[in-house]
């Protein structure tokens, strides 16, 4: 439980800090380690599909994404006056948020509702209508095959767009060396 919290803290003191800074690298930096926290918290709560994803996506292909992006723009926010409206509006949807969760059962309570209503019916089907030892890929390829499908989705995509991206700014680079190159052998010539 302790871990869980530190966790958080760590969470909470990171997200203030992207929120601060002006160096949009070192954004992207802390981003990436924001990632990470959330898949280490996901871990912990045995949800490691989610970790795994987040880990993939949010930490690594997110963050080589915004490098990407941050080598074709400024690597420095210009300075925005302060408005308190958004900042407001976070507040009271965070406060909302922990609200409505406050009637929930404890975090691993054996009398959930989804312990004793989804999990067991998950659990008697693994074997009884797929035939499958392995619970964890009966609901990931089956009860949550559009779910997984759709998660395969986003990682594909961001990856396509992160080939995309790399290759274009290779592509001009190349074209940049082929040009300079070029002049300098027509000098050579005359």
């Amino acid at each position: 439980m302790w871990i869980e919290i530190v966790l958080f803290a760590l969470l909470v003191i990171t997200a203030v800090t992207i929120a601060g800074l002006n160096d949009l690298f070192a954004a992207a930096m802390l981003s990436g380690i924001f990632s990470l926290l959330c898949a280490s918290l996901f871990t912990l709560m045995d949800a490691v599909d989610v970790a795994f994803t987040e880990a993939a996506v949010g930490a690594g292909i997110s963050t080589v994404l915004m490098l990407g992006a941050l080598s074709l723009t400024g690597n420095r926010e210009n300075q925005q006056p302060l408005r308190l409206g958004p900042f407001v509006v976070v507040l009271l949807t965070g406060a909302v948020l922990i609200y409505g969760t406050l009637d929930m059962p404890a975090y691993g309570d054996p009398a959930a509702p989804i312990h004793q209503h989804v999990a067991p019916e998950y659990i008697a089907g693994a074997t009884a209508e797929f035939g499958l030892p392995n619970i964890v890929t009966v609901v990931l390829g089956s009860y949550r095959g559009f779910d997984t499908l759709g998660e395969t989705a986003v990682i594909f995509t961001a990856g396509v767009g992160v080939m995309a991206l790399l290759l274009g700014r290779r592509k001009r680079r190349d074209g940049d060396e082929v040009e300079t190159s070029g002049e300098g052998h027509g000098d050579a010539k005359s």
